[in-house]
């Protein structure tokens, strides 16, 4: 039997590499439709709690998820050996950026050295993972065919980008439209059909670096945007009287034209933070500079720092210092309601005031209840008035629908909201508080008896 016949009769094993955001949540809607799916990931913990049936992962259902396992719909390995069972392997493994913010494409090499070892005839390969134009051709493709077994002939590739958005309960893997180009018209319609029998809406593209690039592009628009909204809350902190919250809620009044996009203390998540970087370094290989996009990004990366020179302004009119304050900070995730802490701004400002003597740091998450910075291991402090009047400067990191803004704010000396967290709260209240891009905050007038 061919492989579009095992894709329409669901018979066609699936195989995911990378169990993390983008692969658990695909191999649970594969279950779900009737397909027989196989997971790989090289993290032995996760793979112990998927063989029995626990979930790690926000976005999934854990009742669903347990009932595959059960049922037998999926099973869970940490090598490769069974990848010659699968007639579609889709690779979703992280794609990070080094310390000198080039793309580290090693877990995608690993992953096609993985496929490679069982690669058969008449199976399909998808790519995921994020990465820069021309990886799917011209590094996937060549480690594939280095056995003698030819693309478009003998097996299919394609890329589809994952666009997860966690916590996201309205768009979800299912009903998110996505893209899809084959390397040959026929890897294209294959993994047309294959994405089609979980995903409502899938569009096909001329080619992989189309796809590659419009995953980019999407993310980077994201950035760009992002960085001009913080860029002018940074303006607005320096001028008399304009809420920088104020201005984009107004602006979003106008019915075409505007997209609302809002300042915060940083961007994180993989995708926003990394895609500006894996663009910007293959650009190069064509002497092309993104300067705007890097700006962009430079600019987003900055704000950490902001917020940090914010606290210590707001720490100095009552002549509090950073090595003898008490900090707390709420909310550790990246962002809102999730328990997703990569690349997060919180940990890179707690990071920060650690390196400017902090000894005094706490924070609370009700979504992370441990979290390792500077080599410390945190607990996640219990949200109680003790705490909260004991903390000299409380800084909302992450605006969590959990929190009762009104009960920190009233028991606490000063607040640093980098998120508008506290926009409904009182004008008495408010007076204790200090927002990122609020010109001149209350507590500063307050304070200097203005």
């Amino acid at each position: 039997m061919n492989l579009e016949s095992k894709i329409g009769d669901k018979t066609a094993v699936v195989g995911v590499i990378g169990l993390g955001y983008v692969g658990l949540p695909l191999a649970v809607e594969y279950a779900k439709a009737g397909f027989q799916v196989v997971g790989i990931d090289s993290d032995a913990g996760k793979i112990e709690k998927l063989r029995q049936g626990e979930n790690y992962i926000q976005d999934v259902h854990s009742g669903l998820l347990k009932e595959m396992v059960q049922m037998g719909r999926i099973e869970a390995e940490t090598d490769y050996r069974r990848i010659s069972e699968m007639d579609v392997i889709f690779i979703c493994v992280p794609t990070p950026f080094t310390d000198n913010k080039e793309p580290d494409v090693s877990y995608i090499r690993d992953a096609a050295r993985g496929i490679a070892s069982g690669l058969r005839k008449e199976q399909l390969i998808i790519l995921k993972s994020t990465t820069y134009p021309e990886t799917t051709e011209k590094l996937v493709q060549p480690i594939l065919e280095a056995n003698g077994l030819k693309v478009g002939e003998d097996f299919y590739l394609a890329y589809s980008p994952e666009r997860i958005d966690p916590g996201n309960k309205t768009w979800t893997t299912a009903n998110t439209p996505v893209v899809v180009g084959g390397v040959t018209p026929k890897c294209t319609d294959l993994a047309v059909q294959i994405s089609s029998q979980v995903i409502a809406k899938v569009v096909p593209l001329s080619s992989p670096k189309a796809a590659e690039m419009t995953k980019l592009l999407e993310n980077i628009f994201r950035s760009v945007n992002i960085a001009l909204v913080n860029e002018l809350a940074q303006l607005c902190d320096r001028m008399e009287g304009i809420d920088i919250w104020e201005v984009v809620e107004a602006a979003s009044t106008k019915p075409f034209g505007f997209m609302p996009f809002f300042p915060g203390p940083g961007i994180g998540g993989h995708c926003i933070l990394v895609d500006p970087y894996y663009l910007s370094w293959k650009a190069k290989e064509f002497d092309f500079h993104t300067n705007f996009i890097e700006l962009a990004a430079e600019t987003n990366e900055n704000m950490p720092y902001y917020v940090l020179d914010l606290i210590i302004r707001s720490l100095s009119v009552n002549g509090g210092a950073i090595p003898s304050a008490q900090f707390l900070i709420l909310g550790v995730a990246f962002k809102k309601n999730v328990d997703d802490t990569r690349n997060s701004p919180a940990i890179k400002i707690m990071e920060l005031l650690h390196q400017r003597g902090a000894q005094n740091l706490k924070y609370n998450d009700p979504y992370v209840p441990e979290l390792r910075v500077n080599g410390t291991t945190y607990q996640s402090v219990d949200l109680t008035r003790e705490v909260l009047q004991n903390s000299d400067c409380v800084v909302i990191a992450t605006d969590h629908d959990a929190y009762d803004y009104d009960f920190i704010v009233k028991n606490t000396k000063l607040v640093v909201d980098t998120r508008n967290a506290t926009k409904n709260i009182s004008q008495e209240l408010k007076k204790k508080v200090v927002r990122l891009g609020c010109g001149t905050n209350s507590y500063h007038r307050t304070t200097h008896g203005h």
